[in-house]
């Protein structure tokens, strides 16, 4: 494997989380308090809580406190609501997040919309939407979500200038697809989104200086997919049978890495790509919530 190919995830990640420690460190100081992030776990979804769990544990290593917030998978909506008003209320809390998916007798729109913009960590509020499609000198007042935001932090640190480059994104999903096109328009990008309606997808990727799949479908991205030198952003966490060890799994993500890292000029694995970014900027978009609660 050529390791010079590989964007490494863990390492720009563990840079900007000890950026933000620094940042925590300043505000204890300046503010006399602890940032501090309320996350709202509804079930007992295994993923979500072992999720939930390093979130809060890659908080507190940076000095950051968490509220955990855990609630039975039958709370009704109103009462979810009553929380997130309570937490808008609260002055010490200063991001919220409310970890998806929810159940289905929940909103989750209204779930998300009922956060204080300014405390919305996760980006998800429709104010912060706007102001991401918006762009310009808005982006200082807005809060992207994490995992469109590690990934271009990601291509930041592969390419110093990213403009003119013919971008295709793959789902259009209000996560991470839609969210992705405007951070890299606003880089003066050219930007495809491609989807599961989309006729001869592979034709689209291969023009793309950058791929970024976000589709959540194991190993769809092929070689031929990918024309030589291109950057490749997985986005992609899949859960499959093992090839080699019956009865067990592995994660793998929505590109083929095997095949694409002959032809990709950089590449994200999976695990250790856009995963620990993820995270990294959820702690980032809490405490830029806390110093600009401030001013």
């Amino acid at each position: 494997m050529d390791e010079n190919k590989l964007i490494d995830g863990k390492k720009i990640a563990s840079d900007l989380r000890a950026e933000t420690a620094v940042k925590v460190e300043a505000f204890k100081k300046d503010f006399n308090k602890v940032p501090t992030l309320a996350v709202v776990l509804v079930g007992e979804d295994p993923a979500s809580q072992v999720y939930v769990k390093t979130k809060t544990k890659m908080a507190k290593e940076i000095g950051m406190d968490v509220e955990d917030h855990f609630l039975d998978t039958s709370v009704a909506e109103t009462d979810l609501l009553k929380l997130i008003d309570d937490l808008n209320k609260n002055d010490k809390v200063n991001g919220i997040l409310v970890q998806l998916p929810l159940p289905s007798h929940i909103d989750s729109r209204a779930i998300i919309d009922s956060i204080d913009p300014i405390k919305d960590a996760d980006g998800f509020h429709a104010v912060n939407v706007g102001r991401n499609s918006i762009g310009g000198e808005l982006l200082n007042e807005t809060f992207t979500p994490c995992t469109p935001l590690g990934c271009y932090l990601m291509l930041k640190k592969s390419v110093a200038d990213l403009k003119g480059m013919h971008a295709v994104i793959i789902g259009r999903s209000n996560i991470v697809g839609k969210p992705m096109a405007q951070l890299l328009l606003e880089e003066s990008c050219t930007v495809t989104i491609v989807h599961s309606k989309t006729r001869n997808i592979e034709e689209l990727t291969r023009q793309a200086d950058i791929v970024v799949a976000a589709v959540g479908r194991p190993l769809m991205v092929k070689k031929d997919w990918i024309k030589e030198g291109a950057i490749v952003i997985d986005v992609g966490i899949n859960r499959v049978d093992h090839p080699e060890n019956p009865g067990k799994t592995k994660l793998v993500g929505d590109v083929d890495f095997d095949e694409v890292l002959s032809v990709a000029s950089a590449i994200t694995p999976v695990p250790g790509g856009v995963g620990p970014m993820t995270i990294a900027c959820l702690l980032k978009n809490t405490v830029d919530a806390a110093i600009r609660q401030q001013q």
